[in-house]
C-alpha cells in the first residue's frame, strides 16, 4: 500500500489521482495566497500583520511543491528504489523562502502577484527567521548535499534534530561574545510540516540480561531506565525545477509522560512537569556546552537520539512491509556526517540481532555494508571518544556491542599483524588512557564500508596519519571525495548579477552543470565583460552596505578592497594572523611608516562564532573587536583602513557578503584545514583568495592558476618538519621588528584601555605555544598581502583574474561531490526521475 507524502503512515487508497498544484499564473497565485491568508491566517490583506503575509506567502509557495512532494514520496514507496540516507547533527539550510522559489521556477509569478496586491516581496522575504538548526561548514556541507541529491533525481532522505534554540544568537557587549538563545520558531515555521502520531520511542540507561528462546538461542533483553519520544518535523528538499522534492526529517523530543496531574493538583507545579522538561532538554541546543559531566551526558543522549529514530524510521516505516533486512545493504546506504552519528553502528546491530532475531554475522555483514562514514578533521581532540562509564550507564546493551566488535576485530588484528601489542592499543576501540574511552572514528574505522576525507590532501593525511593504522588494515576502505556547495544558493540565488551576466555568455545550463562555467574563459579577455563584471561587484558591494547599515548599524565603505575572513573561530583558521596584519598596518600609520593616502584602501570584514566553553576563541573575538574600535576611531588610521564584525553570521549574510568581497581569507596552517567550503563560495562569486596549501585550496590554487592565488606560508611537510625538531615561536618574535612591534602594541594595551593584562593571554600563548604556527607563517603572510596590494591596484587584471576564478571553479559544485560519492561510495543508488 502506499503512504502519504509525509511519509508515514500507511493509507488505504485506490488509484487516486494526485490533487493538482495550484494554477502557475500570477492570477492562480493570487488567489492561493488570498486564501492562505484568510483560511489559514485567519485574517484579510486589509488587517494583516507583515508576519501573516510573510507567513501566508511561504505557504503558498509550498502548496505549489506540496503535490510533488506527494508524488516523490509514493513514487519512492512503490518502486522501492536504491537510496542515500544522510545522517548529520546539524543542516545549516539558510531562509527557505527563496530556495523555493527558484526550485520551483516562481520567482517572476510570486513577484508579480505580490505586486498586483500592494505587497514587495522583498520585504516579506526579509521577515523570514533563519533556522537555527546547524553552526558552520559541516552543517552548511550538508544542505548543500541534500540540494543536490533532490537536483539530480536520487532518492534520499535526511536525518537530523530539530533543535528549539539552535546554538545561539551571538552578541557583543564590550566586544565580547554574548550567547542569547535563538529562539527561530517564535514566528512560526510554514516549512516544517509535524507528525506526532509518527513519534518513537528511544530509551535510556538500565541494565541487559540473557534469556534462552524456545529455539534454544540466546539473546540479551535490554531493560532500560527511561525513555522519551522522538517526534518528526519533516522538511520539504526540493530539486531545481526537476519535479523531486526529497525530504529532511528532524527529531524534536517530548516526554513520555509530559504533565502529572495529580502532583500538579497537590500544587508542585515545577514537579508536575519535571519530565516534560528534562526529555525536551535533548533537543533544545546544538552542542550544548560540554565541559562538565552533565553537559557531555546531553550530548551523548542527543547522538543517540537522533540515530535510533532515524534507524527505526527507515527500517520500520520507508521498507515495504516484509522486507527482508538481509537485503538492506541493497536498499540503502546510511552516510555518517563525521563521527557524530556513529553511534548508529551499534544500534543497527541492536536492531538486527535483539529485535529482528538475525544472528551476530549476519548482522555485523549487514551493517558494516550498510554504514559510509565522513571524516572532517585532522584534530585528534575533534574525533570523538565517549567515557566508558557514561557509555555503559546511558545505554549499556550498545556497550556490550561494542566490547564484541572491538574483540573481533582484534583479533583479526593479531592474526594479519602478530601479536604487536602497541598496535593493538593503538587500533582498539576502546581507549585506555588516560580513561577507558570508546574511540568513535575507530568504531566507524571498523563498521562502514568505506570512509572518505573530503580534500585531496586532507584524504591523504587521513591515510598517512590520523588513521594511517586503518588504512594499512583496509586499504580498499579510504576514498576522497573533494566537498562543493550548491550554485543554486550560492551564485544563483546569492548573486543575480553575476548569475545573469553568466546566463547571458553561456546559457543557463551552469545552474545544474557547474563545469560549464569553464565556457567563461574566453571572455576574461572581453574588456566589455570584465567592465560589466566590475560594475556588478560594485552593486553587490552596496547590496552589502544596506545590509551591515540596517542589521548592524555598522558604515563600510564600498569603494574600498573587501577583505574578508569569517568562518567558525578556532586557533587553527587563524584569524589571530589576520589581526597581526591589521595590527601591523595600524601601526606602521601611526609611526608615519605608511602614508593612508598611498595605501590600497581596505575594509576588513570578520564573521565568526566561538564555541561558548572556548574561552581563547572568545578572547580572539574580543582582540578583533578592541582592535577594529581603535582603528575606526583613529582619525588618520580610519582613513585608509576600517574593521567591520557583524555579530551573528549566518546564511542569510553569507548571501550578501560573500558576492561582495574581493579578498576571501583561508589562512588556516597547512595540514590542518580539512576542506573548507566558504573558500569555494568565494571564488566561485570572482573573489581571489589569499591562502596557505591546505584543504581545498590546494585544488583551488591547482585550478584557477598560481598567477591568480596569493600563496604564502609553510607546507604540511616543512610545518610537521619544524615542529618535531622543536618549534620555539619566541625566535620568529625575537628576529622579526616587524612581528615584535605588532605584538607589542596588543600587549601595551592599546587595545584594551591600557589594561596590558586583558590580552596577555593571547600574547602569551603565541610566544610560548602557538601550537598551530602562526608566528612562523607571520612574514610570508605579510608578503603576499603586499602582492595583493600591488595587484588590486590594477583593476583591469584583477577583473581579469576574478573572472577566471569564476571560470575555473566549476568543480567545486555539491552535484560535482554527489557524483563522486556515487561513483565511490554510494554505488547502489541511480537517478529516479519523478514520473508525471
Amino acid at each position: 500500500m502506499p503512504r502519504d507524502a509525509h511519509a508515514c503512515t500507511v493509507v488505504s487508497v485506490t488509484q487516486t489521482p494526485p490533487i493538482a498544484s495550484p494554477e502557475k499564473t500570477v492570477e492562480g497565485f493570487v488567489r492561493q495566497y488570498l486564501r492562505e491568508l484568510t483560511y489559514t491566517q485567519g485574517t484579510t490583506l486589509e488587517r494583516a500583520s507583515l508576519n501573516d503575509k510573510y507567513l501566508a506567502l511561504a505557504r503558498t509557495v509550498r502548496s505549489y511543491l506540496m503535490s510533488r512532494w506527494n508524488q516523490t514520496v509514493t513514487q519512492q514507496y512503490h518502486q522501492q528504489s536504491p537510496a542515500v540516507a544522510y545522517l548529520s547533527a546539524e543542516y545549516l539550510l539558510g531562509r527557505q523562502l527563496d530556495n523555493a522559489l527558484i526550485a520551483s521556477g516562481l520567482e517572476d509569478v510570486a513577484d508579480e502577484a505580490l505586486a498586483s496586491l500592494g505587497l514587495s516581496l522583498d520585504e516579506l522575504r526579509d521577515v523570514e527567521t533563519e533556522p537555527g538548526l546547524g553552526n558552520g561548514g559541516l552543517g552548511r556541507l550538508a544542505a548543500c548535499f541534500v540540494d543536490s541529491l533532490a537536483t539530480m533525481n536520487i532518492p534520499a532522505i535526511g536525518y537530523g534534530i530539530r533543535y528549539e534554540y539552535g546554538i545561539f544568537r551571538q552578541t557583543f557587549v564590550d566586544g565580547r561574545q554574548v550567547e542569547q538563545p535563538d529562539s527561530w520558531l517564535d514566528n512560526g515555521s510554514p516549512w516544517e510540516v509535524a507528525r506526532p502520531e509518527q513519534e518513537v520511542e528511544i530509551s535510556f540507561g538500565g541494565t541487559t540480561s540473557t534469556t534462552t528462546g524456545t529455539d534454544g538461542v540466546e539473546r540479551t533483553v535490554w531493560t532500560p531506565d527511561w525513555s522519551v519520544l522522538a517526534v518528526p518535523f519533516n522538511y520539504m528538499v526540493p530539486g531545481y525545477l526537476n519535479g523531486r522534492v526529497n525530504s529532511l526529517r528532524l527529531w524534536s523530543a517530548r516526554a513520555t509522560h509530559a504533565f502529572d496531574l495529580k502532583i500538579f493538583n497537590y500544587g508542585d507545579y515545577a514537579e508536575a512537569v519535571r519530565a516534560q522538561t528534562f526529555a525536551e532538554n535533548i533537543t533544545k541546543v546544538l552542542y550544548p556546552e560540554d565541559s562538565t559531566p552533565q553537559g557531555k551526558e546531553l550530548r551523548l543522549q542527543q547522538q543517540y537520539f537522533f540515530v535510533a529514530a532515524s534507524l527505526h524510521d527507515f527500517t520500520e516505516r520507508l521498507v515495504e512491509d516484509g522486507f527482508d533486512l538481509h537485503r538492506l545493504p541493497e536498499r540503502v546506504v546510511f552516510q555518517l556526517n563525521d563521527t557524530h552519528p556513529v553511534i548508529a553502528i551499534p544500534e543497527l546491530m541492536r536492531i538486527l540481532v535483539d529485535l529482528k532475531g538475525m544472528s551476530w554475522d549476519d548482522a555485523w555483514e549487514v551493517t558494516r555494508k550498510c554504514f559510509a562514514y565522513t571524516c572532517h578533521t585532522l584534530l585528534p581532540e575533534a574525533l570523538e571518544v565517549w567515557p566508558v562509564e557514561l557509555m555503559q550507564r546511558l545505554l549499556p546493551r550498545h556497550m556490550e556491542i561494542i566490547y564484541r566488535i572491538n574483540e573481533e576485530f582484534l583479533e583479526a588484528v593479531r592474526e594479519r599483524f602478530g601479536n604487536d601489542e602497541m598496535l593493538v592499543r593503538r587500533m582498539s576501540i576502546i581507549a585506555e588512557h588516560p580513561e577507558r574511552a570508546v574511540r568513535m572514528a575507530h568504531l566507524a574505522s571498523v563498521g562502514t564500508a568505506k570512509i572518505n576525507g573530503v580534500a585531496e590532501l586532507h584524504s591523504q593525511l587521513l591515510r598517512d596519519k590520523v588513521l594511517h593504522d586503518f588504512a594499512d588494515f583496509y586499504p580498499d576502505k579510504f576514498t576522497n571525495v573533494t566537498n562543493g556547495v550548491t550554485p543554486r544558493r550560492f551564485v544563483r540565488l546569492a548573486n543575480p548579477g553575476l548569475s545573469s551576466l553568466i546566463t547571458e555568455a553561456i546559457g543557463d545550463g551552469w545552474v545544474t552543470d557547474l563545469g560549464r562555467l569553464s565556457e567563461l574563459e574566453p571572455f576574461a579577455d572581453d574588456a566589455e565583460f570584465r567592465r560589466r563584471f566590475r560594475e556588478i561587484k560594485r552593486a553587490n558591494k552596496d547590496r552589502l552596505v544596506t545590509l551591515l547599515d540596517k542589521r548592524d548599524g555598522i558604515a563600510i565603505d564600498p569603494d574600498t578592497m573587501l577583505d574578508v575572513m569569517v568562518k567558525r573561530l578556532h586557533e587553527y583558521k587563524r584569524q589571530l594572523l589576520k589581526v597581526l596584519h591589521v595590527v601591523t598596518q595600524y601601526d606602521d600609520i601611526r609611526s608615519g611608516r605608511l602614508d593612508p593616502a598611498s595605501m590600497v584602501h581596505r575594509t576588513f570584514v570578520f564573521g565568526a562564532k566561538a564555541a561558548p566553553g572556548y574561552r581563547m576563541a572568545k578572547e580572539i573575538i574580543a582582540l578583533i573587536n578592541h582592535v577594529g574600535a581603535t582603528i575606526n576611531a583613529d582619525p588618520v588610521a580610519s582613513q585608509a583602513m576600517r574593521l567591520a564584525f557583524p555579530a551573528n553570521y549566518n546564511v542569510t549574510v553569507a548571501e550578501t557578503l560573500v558576492p561582495a568581497a574581493d579578498l576571501s581569507e583561508q589562512i588556516s596552517l597547512a595540514g590542518q584545514e580539512a576542506s573548507g567550503t566558504g573558500n569555494m563560495k568565494f571564488a566561485l562569486n570572482g573573489a581571489l583568495t589569499v591562502g596557505t596549501d591546505d584543504g581545498a585550496n590546494v585544488e583551488i590554487r591547482q585550478l584557477v592558476g598560481d598567477e591568480h592565488f596569493f600563496l604564502f606560508g609553510l607546507t604540511e611537510p616543512e610545518a610537521s618538519a619544524i615542529q618535531e625538531a622543536g618549534y620555539r615561536p619566541s625566535s620568529y618574535y625575537e628576529q622579526n621588528p616587524t612581528l615584535r612591534r605588532a605584538l607589542d602594541l596588543i600587549a601595551s594595551g592599546e587595545f584594551s584601555g591600557g589594561d596590558r593584562s586583558v590580552f596577555e593571554p593571547i600574547v602569551s600563548n603565541l610566544l610560548y605555544e602557538d601550537r598551530f604556527m602562526v608566528l612562523a607563517d607571520f612574514q610570508s603572510y605579510l608578503d603576499a598581502q603586499e602582492r595583493v596590494d600591488a595587484a588590486y591596484r590594477d583593476q583591469d587584471a584583477w577583473s581579469r583574474s576574478a573572472v577566471l576564478n569564476v571560470a575555473r571553479t566549476g568543480f567545486f559544485s555539491s552535484d560535482r561531490s554527489m557524483q563522486d560519492y556515487l561513483a565511490r561510495i554510494w554505488t547502489h543508488a541511480k537517478p529516479v526521475p519523478i514520473e508525471g
